[in-house]
């Protein structure tokens, strides 16, 4: 990219932070559950409690493997009719086939209406006179009630806020500012640590993630996955740990999405997403292996050069294990 050019997606990145441009939610999908008994069933699927969600409130949840690891997230909201969910939308077919498969007997309409569009902004404000259909307000990074938070404080997303507008697919005339593509916010919510369904693999646990802070009640009932989520918060550590890295920039290389890190010769992790922030320079999100000194200095390996990373630790080492369980001696 251009000097020139990169300048100016550095400041149209700058103005989405300060509420100055609004975001194109194109990479968001809805999916709408109807029915009474939308959230007793929704309750026993996902990974957050949602019996007493209120209208006007936003929670985050997950859907797990039987494993425990992520398949989905998404960020839920009701007004009393209806409950909405927000989701990525290259799975939201996947997420949709598969509630439609757990559906049974319980009484409860899925859709996923594209008549929608969606805008995206740091200020409530710049959506309020304009009669959303729905607004979603990220809780990241806000531990839940029943939830629990890894990353110590000061949190590097303390001040992270965004709000998600619905509003009739011809709506967007009404919206203040310029409305930029969804790009603009990649730097943002790596550097509040915001995970997303970009940094998950096959592999992934949501502790490794920090996830359970917004997305996981850990003393709800039964769920798919849930055993995994108690023994390994309990009695165990997640085996990888999410890390903020702060690049070298003096090369001007930002690495790619699986490109791999390295602490002497030996691989100890992958980045998960990478961009050009408008005042921290290049940034990156990566899964590490637990054992990985938070102090150490890495290398990331991309595209047959290499890039000097330092860590932000999200995730300690020590994570879990938040269960003391006494070690029985040996018997004679």
């Amino acid at each position: 990219m251009p000097a020139s050019a990169a300048g100016d997606f550095l400041r149209t990145q700058r103005d989405v932070a300060t509420g100055l441009a609004t975001v194109a939610g194109d990479a968001s999908a809805i999916i709408t559950v109807s029915g009474p008994d939308r959230l007793t069933w929704l309750n026993s699927l996902i990974t957050q409690e949602v019996l007493g969600l209120k209208p006007g409130h936003t929670v985050e949840s997950l859907v797990l493997s039987p494993q425990g690891r992520v398949e989905h997230a998404f960020l839920l909201a009701d007004d009393g009719l209806t409950t909405w969910m927000l989701t990525d939308i290259e799975s939201s077919a996947a997420l949709e086939t598969w509630l439609v498969s757990m559906k049974f007997r319980m009484d409860v309409t899925i859709d996923r209406p594209e008549n929608f569009q969606i805008l995206v902004s740091p200020l409530e404000s710049v959506f309020s006179e304009h009669a959303p259909l729905m607004v979603f307000s990220d809780p990241w990074p806000r531990v839940g009630s029943g939830s629990v938070g890894y990353a110590q404080d000061p949190h590097p997303g303390e001040d992270w806020t965004l709000v998600y507008g619905v509003f009739p697919a011809d709506h967007a005339a009404g919206i203040p500012g310029p409305i930029v593509s969804p790009s603009h916010l990649d730097a943002l919510s790596i550097a509040a640590a915001r995970p997303t369904m970009a940094d998950v693999d096959e592999k992934t646990l949501p502790h490794e993630l920090d996830w359970l802070r917004t997305a996981v009640h850990l003393n709800k009932g039964c769920y798919r996955g849930q055993e995994t989520v108690a023994k390994v918060h309990n009695l165990g550590h997640p085996p990888r740990r999410f890390t903020l890295l702060h690049l070298d920039g003096s090369e001007s290389l930002l690495p790619a999405a699986g490109d791999k890190l390295v602490l002497g010769d030996k691989e100890v992790g992958i980045v998960t997403r990478a961009a050009w922030h408008y005042e921290m320079g290049p940034i990156a999100l990566a899964l590490v292996k637990r054992t990985t000194a938070g102090d150490a200095v890495l290398t990331v390996r991309t595209g047959g050069r290499f890039v000097g990373a330092s860590q932000e630790v999200l995730v300690p080492p020590d994570a879990g294990a938040t269960r003391n369980v006494p070690r029985l001696g040996r018997l004679r």
